[in-house]
């Protein structure tokens, strides 16, 4: 049975770590609760861009996206420097499960941790700890937030292959969409730097 942590008044993702070896994170705030969920990033990728869906079907497909301002997109706010270093939760995500509720106008997470233990033949099991999922409630704007937020943190990782979108890195890269008969050497993102010396 999950514990419903009630609605949030904090929620948001960051990432630890360099560019390429980031690790990525979920955290939120309500009234009786804080809890840190780690996740690959496709999982944070693919919520971001499920509560993308369900917002265009709430608000009639007008969903606010942060648009490119001069000297770029800002950069993600990241986790305040007052949340607790000690979170009531903590876990490696198993599953997620988005609802929304049309009533109250709110959305459902329910997270599921995950574990990884020793069977009796000394081989790793993954376990999915359905009794100690938790729940919280957030609002459309609480949402729309979060997907802008970890759609700034996909911005700020390594750079991605135009056509496959795979993450680059300093080696050839063999990209699928182009069924590996083309290579893309490198991909270079130009600066400040080189705009200077060109001139």
């Amino acid at each position: 049975m999950s514990t419903d942590l009630g609605r949030v008044n904090l929620l948001g993702a960051d990432a630890v770590g360099a560019p390429g070896q980031r690790r990525f994170r979920l955290f939120a705030r309500s009234e009786y609760a804080t809890a840190v969920v780690w996740m690959e990033k496709e999982y944070l990728r693919t919520l971001a861009q499920t509560l993308d869906e369900v917002l265009k079907i709430v608000i009639e497909g007008e969903v606010l996206r942060l648009e490119a301002r001069p000297g770029g997109l800002p950069e993600p706010s990241g986790m305040p420097d007052d949340f607790p270093t000690l979170p009531t939760y903590e876990f490696h995500i198993g599953q997620i499960k988005l609802n929304y509720d049309e009533q109250d106008d709110t959305f459902l997470l329910l997270l599921t941790p995950l574990e990884i233990a020793l069977n009796e033949d000394e081989q790793p099991e993954v376990i999915i700890r359905e009794d100690d999922a938790i729940v919280f409630h957030f609002l459309p704007q609480d949402a729309l937030a979060l997907a802008n937020e970890v759609n700034l943190l996909m911005e700020a990782g390594r750079p991605t292959c135009p056509y496959c979108k795979a993450p680059l890195g300093d080696g050839p890269h063999s990209c699928a969409k182009q069924n590996g008969h083309q290579k893309i050497a490198r991909i270079e993102l130009r600066g400040s730097e080189d705009e200077d010396e060109e001139e």
